[in-house]
């Protein structure tokens, strides 16, 4: 008879734990974040919006029992996991540019983001392609690298600018650097455009000495915090910049368990649209981080020209751009900028030597 009872006493339990399950869904706004909490049946309990802040979010879910907790990926999600783990919950963050059946929805507004969220986690968590947040020191080195790149956007608007000055008047600038530019173009410019370029000049210079600090600042990252980005730099047209960006956004190499993953995980991929007998050549998928992606371009473009040095990955590259087309070109940069990424990805794990043309030693071997 006790055992009945308690066997009786432990299904009660597991029935009361099954009943208080909850999932929560979470639309984090700049200034309000809209909250859905649904119980273990998928009927709404509570609806509500509370302030965009880490102590209206401690405030609220630590009176919450633990339950699992879904929020899309910006600009607040980092402070908001963190927040969510600290106060016992289970946080998944979901990238929303794999879940159409949010962004995409006609009747999108915040409320409803929050009950798409919290259902999509009530039914199978994978549906919302979790992503993973860097580490803290590795977000804050990566901030040195963003406020660079925008620098470095602010002076390419201002030299576009000048030039698109100077063209109406019939004269054209010359080529030169970003770096060497203002101090060319002082005395090029026709003397009734100079007045309004002076400024323009000036603020091009001194752009170019804040950009040439951080351009220190990485280095000395490189040389002092993360020395495996000099293992990267091994490979022809991958400068501190880009190395040190990969390790950065990359944060955890096993995070991969091939290093194939990289080049889909950089949105370097072919999109598909296959159906029945059609399957249609698409361009990339231009998913995950666009800078990076961008730099890894750039890298491809210098291995692809006439200043790159002979490699495998020149020589493969050259092989795609031969068969010719509309996209010949653009099909083998992003081609390379994949392999590039698998490659930096296998150096940064191993630790090997870069060798330029292994696969073809061993194919005249």
């Amino acid at each position: 008879m006790g055992k009945v009872c308690r066997a009786k006493q432990r299904c009660l339990s597991g029935a009361d734990e099954q009943r208080e399950t909850v999932t929560i869904g979470v639309d984090l706004g700049d200034r309000k974040s809209h909250i859905c909490v649904l119980d273990n049946r998928g009927e709404i309990m509570r609806e509500e919006a509370i302030t965009t802040s880490p102590a209206s979010f401690r405030e609220y879910f630590r009176k919450l029992p633990p339950a699992v907790v879904a929020l899309e990926v910006g600009m607040h999600s980092r402070w908001a996991n963190q927040v969510l783990r600290d106060c016992g919950h289970e946080a998944i963050v979901a990238n929303p540019c794999k879940v159409k059946f949010i962004f995409s929805n006609d009747g999108k507004n915040d409320r409803v983001d929050a009950r798409s969220l919290a259902r999509l986690a009530r039914v199978d968590r994978q549906l919302l392609f979790p992503i993973h947040h860097r580490s803290e020191g590795a977000q804050t080195a990566l901030s040195v690298i963003r406020a660079r790149d925008a620098l470095v956007r602010a002076r390419t608007r201002l030299i576009n600018c000048v030039r698109g000055l100077v063209k109406p008047t019939g004269a054209r600038l010359p080529v030169a650097s970003a770096e060497c530019f203002p101090a060319r173009m002082a005395l090029r410019i026709p003397p009734d455009l100079r007045l309004s370029t002076a400024l323009m000049l000036e603020q091009t210079q001194s752009l170019n000495d804040a950009i040439g600090v951080y351009d220190q600042y990485i280095e000395h990252l490189v040389a002092t915090r993360y020395q495996k980005a000099r293992l990267l730099q091994q490979i022809p047209g991958v400068g501190s910049l880009t190395a040190l960006a990969f390790i950065l956004t990359l944060d955890n190499p096993e995070r991969f368990s091939k290093s194939r993953q990289v080049g889909c995980y950089l949105g370097l991929r072919p999109r598909q649209d296959q159906s029945g007998n059609c399957n249609p050549q698409l361009g990339i998928t231009k998913g995950g981080d666009e800078f990076l992606r961008r730099l890894l371009v750039n890298a491809a473009h210098y291995m692809l020209g006439q200043f790159g040095p002979d490699s495998d990955l020149r020589r493969w590259g050259l092989k795609i751009a031969a068969r010719g087309g509309r996209r010949a070109k653009k099909r083998a940069v992003a081609a390379v900028a994949r392999k590039l990424a698998v490659l930096l990805h296998h150096l940064w794990v191993t630790g090997e030597v870069y060798e330029p043309l292994h696969n073809s030693r061993e194919e005249a071997a």
